[in-house]
């Protein structure tokens, strides 16, 4: 068994004393699979790092004790503990494109791992990490092993990670976000490799994940975290039949589906507390939208409920609590009324998309050459998108979706002209008019303002350097020179306002930030000019529930406001059917099927679209209590 008991951990920061983990106890048998769920910046990544003992310079364990079958792992030398990393716990990191080592094929990466906790070597080992490459859905194996990481897409990446991790084949596994940048189909087979390994070998999981559907396929327990601590834990069935805390409730009515399409949704306001602050009572207290006096004066305990294995942190299954509360309803008056809390349920018509597209692409060919040899000659190299074409009205949103390495990504950069140095595009992008392709200089400035990308990487995509003021500001400086400095500033405010950050992030670095909350900034950057046209690429992959319902919430305000249209490339049919309105399906660069969202998701036409249909993790969410 892993288990974990009462880990604290600390950071320190400019700020203070950051108590990112404060009190955490969990266990995890042979072959069970336990899911931690929550917001970004709950602590739950930090959680997995102390597990791994990779906290970072400042991070330490205060308090705790974690063990591995017995084996105490905070009481190691670091010599012992490099045998119980990766070959007694695997982890899968977050981010494969920080994960790799950039200057090492992946296969040598792969080679590496196996050489180190098992006992093949050489082609042997090689020959293992071509078959892990091959399970994990990796295409041609043979010859992607000695590809480097920067030639992989984002969800091989991720794969190429997971290889690596279970090809050591150790007893548990850390698996963080495992499958965020995968498309539904590689994300079944990832999930199905899994079970098989659990079901095989008695692998134990830790599934630290945001995909509510995911964890009631996967997980046999479950512990929804905030601020740091467990405010829920029980069986997988029974979190998601009868969720308790007030958290678990209002994080299952934000799940974007077709059901909610034209309306907001439920998102909670504002964001996860600095940790670096003393809490007086519950930490959820200020978002709640059932809190009244006794939350705010004392911090409840994890409680465990009738019938044993379900507990929740919250004072309304305190009955004392309750009843001493119950004679006092102008202080729950004075807290947080439900619309506060909600974003408000008025549906509001979406505007028609103009008569005239604002994009047409026409038959786009998208070639990365190769050069061989002493001269450097040009081949024919690689054709990656492959006669596409489809419209984008103004105020319109189109989901582009396939498989990872479907060329989804690269027909976006194509438009937003990222591709010009690198690869020979053939066909015509018009915008207004205009063909994007035959721009240059002034006239290619402008156009830059009116298209905007959200890149799907926010950690490679956010310069490391520089404050987020000034990655924000970049834009609005290259883009609306006449704009004055306060102007700017206070433009930047609200933008982080409404992606849900609070103000001194503006002060902050990237590395300062989550996987989320990176995400976040990079959707702020793509907004602050205003553009007409966004190619979102996965903008909300590394998203939580709640996050990504606000997020949602304000990419439809914005369409609705300033007619802004969305290229929306994406694996997540449930927010492609709440945000979508037509589809284009895409496999191996060419399009296999478009139409209408309702059209396609309730009628697709073609044997690849059901596939992909059918792959998709569903989760039917109880009824709000």
């Amino acid at each position: 068994m892993l288990k974990i008991d009462e880990l604290k951990v600390a950071i320190e920061a400019e700020a203070g004393l950051v108590r990112a983990i404060d009190g955490l106890s969990l266990a995890i048998a042979r072959g069970e699979t336990f899911a931690l769920v929550g917001e970004s910046g709950c602590g739950k990544s930090m959680t997995a790092l102390a597990l791994m003992r990779l906290l970072p310079e400042a991070g330490r364990v205060t308090q705790g004790r974690i063990d591995v079958d017995e084996t105490a792992v905070l009481d190691l030398p670091e010599w012992r503990m490099r045998g119980v990393r990766g070959g007694k716990v695997g982890m899968i990191f977050q981010e494969p494109g920080t994960s790799l080592n950039p200057v090492m094929r992946v296969g040598d990466q792969i080679v590496e791992a196996i050489e180190a906790h098992t006992a093949l070597r050489g082609a042997a080992a090689r020959a293992r990490a071509i078959e892990w490459l091959g399970r994990v859905g990796i295409p041609e194996p043979q010859r992607r092993i000695d590809e480097y990481p920067f030639r992989l897409s984002g969800g091989q990446k991720q794969r190429v990670m997971i290889a690596m991790t279970l090809a050591a084949e150790p007893d548990y596994v850390v698996a963080d976000e495992p499958t965020t940048a995968l498309d539904v189909t590689i994300q079944a087979q990832i999930l199905d490799l899994l079970k098989q390994l659990q079901r095989e070998r008695g692998m134990g999981l830790l599934l630290i994940t945001h995909d509510l559907a995911v964890v009631s396929g996967m997980a046999d327990h479950v512990a929804l975290m905030y601020a740091g601590q467990i405010v829920e834990v029980a069986r997988a069935a029974d979190f998601f039949a009868a969720p308790r805390h007030p958290y678990a409730r209002l994080l299952l009515q934000a799940l974007p589906d077709a059901d909610k399409r034209g309306q907001p949704l439920a998102a909670i306001a504002g964001t996860v507390p600095p940790l670096w602050q003393d809490f007086a009572g519950c930490r959820f207290e200020p978002r709640c939208d059932r809190a009244f006096a006794a939350c705010r004066q004392a911090p409840p305990a994890l409680r465990p409920l009738a019938g044993g294995g379900h507990a929740v942190r919250c004072f309304l299954y305190e009955p004392e609590v309750v009843a001493a509360s119950a004679s006092a309803p102008a202080e729950r008056a004075r807290g947080r009324a439900p619309a506060d809390t909600l974003q408000p349920a008025t549906p509001t018509p979406r505007g028609a998309p103009a008569a005239a597209p604002l994009l047409r692409v026409q038959d786009l060919r998208v070639r990365f050459p190769v050069r061989r040899g002493l001269l450097q000659r040009e081949q024919p190299g690689f054709v990656a998108v492959d006669g596409v074409s489809f419209e984008l009205g103004a105020g319109e949103t189109l989901a582009l979706v396939g498989e990872s390495g479907c060329g989804k990504t690269t027909t976006g950069k194509a438009i937003v002209q990222l591709l010009r140095r690198t690869a020979r595009i053939e066909g015509q992008a018009w915008f207004d008019g205009r063909d994007l392709f035959t721009l240059e200089g002034p006239d290619l400035q402008r156009a830059r303002a009116d298209v905007q990308m959200i890149f799907q990487d926010p950690f490679a995509s956010l310069n490391p350097r520089m404050r987020v003021l000034d990655i924000l500001e970049e834009g609005l400086l290259a883009l609306k020179p006449g704009m004055r400095a306060p102007e700017r500033r206070q433009r930047l405010e609200r933008l982080v306002d409404r992606v849900g950050l609070r103000r001194d992030a503006l002060e902050r670095y990237p590395h300062e930030f989550s996987g989320g909350q990176r995400q976040r900034l990079a959707i702020a950057r793509a907004l602050a000019v205003e553009p007409r046209l966004i190619v979102c690429d996965e903008p909300t992959s590394a998203l939580d529930v709640s996050v990504q319902a606000q997020i949602l919430n304000l990419l439809r305000e914005l369409q609705q406001e300033l007619a802004v249209s969305y290229l929306f490339i994406t694996h997540n049919i449930g927010v492609v059917a709440y945000l979508a309105e037509r589809i284009v399906v895409m496999n191996r660069g060419r399009i296999e099927e478009q139409g209408p969202t309702g059209d396609v998701l309730d009628r697709p036409t073609r044997d690849y679209t059901r596939s992909l249909l059918a792959a998709v993790p569903r989760l039917q969410a109880p009824a709000a209590a």
